[in-house]
């Protein structure tokens, strides 16, 4: 394996990976209202604190991956996280037509996101971090 790649790969992959949480977490922010009214429409209790935990583990545990510092606990976090999310926000299982489709590619690309997260856990942050785990 070419050095660069094992130097520089982990790093590159934990911004690409960071940036989708931290872009989402402040896009919460941004549209908290929105974002309540959404999880209400889900039928969840407590859609505002629901929210504000959403921007929590989002933006907290997407800096601890993007900084390789915890980054196993980030990881974890978020993986835990998605997983009713994907649940509750991308059922394609309860839909047709082209909101089946386009939620069942949402779906799939949180199992990836998912895969990624598990990746960190086993492997930890990698080299550029601030604190290895």
């Amino acid at each position: 394996m070419n050095p660069a790649v094992t130097q520089y790969a982990p790093l590159i992959g934990r911004i690409l990976i960071a940036q989708i949480f931290l872009a989402s977490g402040f896009g919460k922010i941004m549209g908290f209202t929105q974002t309540a009214a959404a999880i209400a429409g889900k039928g969840l209790p407590m859609a505002e604190v629901l929210v504000v935990l959403s921007i929590v583990i989002e933006i907290g545990a997407g800096l601890m991956i993007l900084l390789g510092w915890k980054a196993r606990i980030g990881a974890i976090l978020l993986f835990l996280w998605m997983i009713p999310v994907s649940w509750a926000f991308h059922n394609y299982w309860t839909m047709t037509g082209m909101e089946a489709y386009i939620n069942k590619i949402m779906f799939q690309k949180n199992l990836a996101m998912m895969g990624a997260m598990l990746y960190i856990l086993a492997f930890g942050s990698g080299p550029y971090s601030v604190k290895k785990d």
